[in-house]
């Protein structure tokens, strides 16, 4: 199974933090190698030259038959193998050792098939390494960490901005179309602008563009259907007056279903703008759902779970439950069922289903496919698509959720969520508002 690493390590935040560390790492590591190298080589010439100075003066002294200098001698106890092998041989060299607990430069020469040595402290020199290597490795540390500390600020700036460049752009997706990043380096154009400004810019320029187009759209869809309201009343009054027959009848119900169109497209022009105004009141959530079946004229049977009391627009929830009732005996089959279980209200057909793309992706304006063969009345007919569309839309302006799926046994199954009750029936008790307009 391979390792997988925690979500936060795919931060950019992170990722520039391991790229200065490295890079930091690294250059202190290479900076601090050629330091290092460079003043051990000083101090190890310094005192390789005193040592072979102090061997002059020791060869002079052994030459004239005088005594020897003070750590000088002749084969002395703690002279190197190595270093005395190569005096004997007939060569001069010298070699850093410890010699009674302390480092020691030790320089050597021929003295008559002898070694003739002399030492130097070198103790002093160590610790000049020493504390060189530790002055590295301390300036190294804190240069990472002040770099590290600049760099996070420098990049939690930029991830900051590009964080809130995504939140609007999700805002966008969801339909707020007036959200905007608004970075200040766009305002001003004598200021440079970095790629995060620019996304931003673009961004806010596609924002406004599309929040044009849509309210063009928009006014247009309002101005069509307004304009043909007034000719479809009149032709919906010219057509009372026909004599009664099968063409009559036929006329009559063009007319009807041009004018039901109009009324939709004028609803979701509404819906669009964010113009409509909820105006909510304590009600029985069984009687509402009683009340929208026998409005249907359908025989849809309605099952009572668990009734509530809600706040809602009564007038709104029950255009939802109308359009979800209607679009299941139109496009499903019998028998239709309406269930209420607090907050929930469920309408299910046994039909062939929703269509993939309505379920994956909510319905859609004019297209409103058949979900089967044609079984039973309006089974797999077509409409204009606009009914469950306005369902969701009057659903949202209650602040309730509804989705469609299809059922384990087949069948449609809308679900609307209410927001949470205000008071449950089966308790006995009545919520503090009157109920009353509850209209059953």
């Amino acid at each position: 199974m391979p390792l997988r690493l925690p979500a936060w390590t795919a931060t950019l935040t992170w990722k520039s933090a391991c790229f200065i560390v490295v890079m930091c790492c690294t250059l202190a590591a290479v900076l601090g190698a050629l330091v290092h190298v460079a003043v051990t080589r000083q101090t190890v010439a310094t005192a390789r030259d005193k040592a072979l100075g102090k061997l002059h003066d020791a060869s002079r002294s052994y030459e004239a038959g005088e005594n020897l200098p003070p750590d000088s001698a002749i084969d002395p106890a703690g002279l190197p193998a190595s270093l005395r092998a190569l005096a004997v041989s007939g060569q001069r060299g010298t070699i850093v050792s410890d010699y009674d607990g302390r480092p020691v430069m030790w320089a050597a020469a021929p003295a008559d098939g002898r070694a003739l040595a002399t030492a130097v402290d070198y103790s002093q020199s160590a610790r000049t390494i020493n504390g060189l290597d530790q002055a590295i490795i301390g300036s190294s540390v804190l240069a990472i960490g002040g770099t590290l500390l600049v760099g996070a600020f420098a990049v939690t700036r930029v991830t900051r901005r590009l964080h809130q460049t995504a939140t609007v752009a999700r805002r966008i997706t969801q339909g707020d179309l007036d959200a905007r990043v608004g970075d200040a380096r766009t305002k001003d154009p004598a200021r440079r602008q970095d790629e995060v400004a620019t996304v931003a810019a673009a961004l806010d320029t596609m924002a406004g563009s599309l929040q044009s187009k849509l309210l063009s759209e928009q006014r247009f869809t309002a101005d069509v259907a307004h304009e043909l309201r007034t000719p479809l009343t009149g032709l919906q009054a010219a057509s009372e007056l026909l004599p009664e027959g099968r063409p009559t009848q036929l006329v009559q119900e063009r007319v009807r279903t041009m004018r039901q169109l109009t009324e939709d497209l004028l609803e979701i022009s509404r819906l669009d703008s964010g113009s409509e105004q909820v105006e909510t009141d304590l009600h029985r959530l069984a009687a509402v759902a009683e009340r929208a079946v026998r409005a249907s004229g359908t025989a849809t049977e309605v099952v009572v779970v668990r009734d509530v009391y809600v706040e809602t627009d009564r007038r709104r929830l029950e255009r939802v439950l109308g359009n979800l009732i209607a679009n299941a005996h139109k496009h499903g089959r019998a028998p239709v069922a309406l269930t209420v279980d607090g907050p929930v209200v469920t309408v299910r057909d046994h039909g062939d289903g929703y269509p993939e793309y309505l379920v994956a992706h909510g319905p859609q304006r004019f297209r409103s496919e058949p979900r089967g063969a044609v079984t039973g009345a309006g089974g797999g007919a077509k409409g204009h698509g606009l009914g469950l569309t306005i369902a969701v839309g009057q659903a949202e302006v209650l602040g309730a959720r509804l989705v469609f799926a299809n059922a384990a046994d087949g069948g449609a199954l809308a679900t609307l969520t209410l927001d949470a009750p205000t008071g449950d029936v089966s308790a006995g008790g009545v919520p503090a508002r009157d109920a009353s307009a509850d209209g059953a």
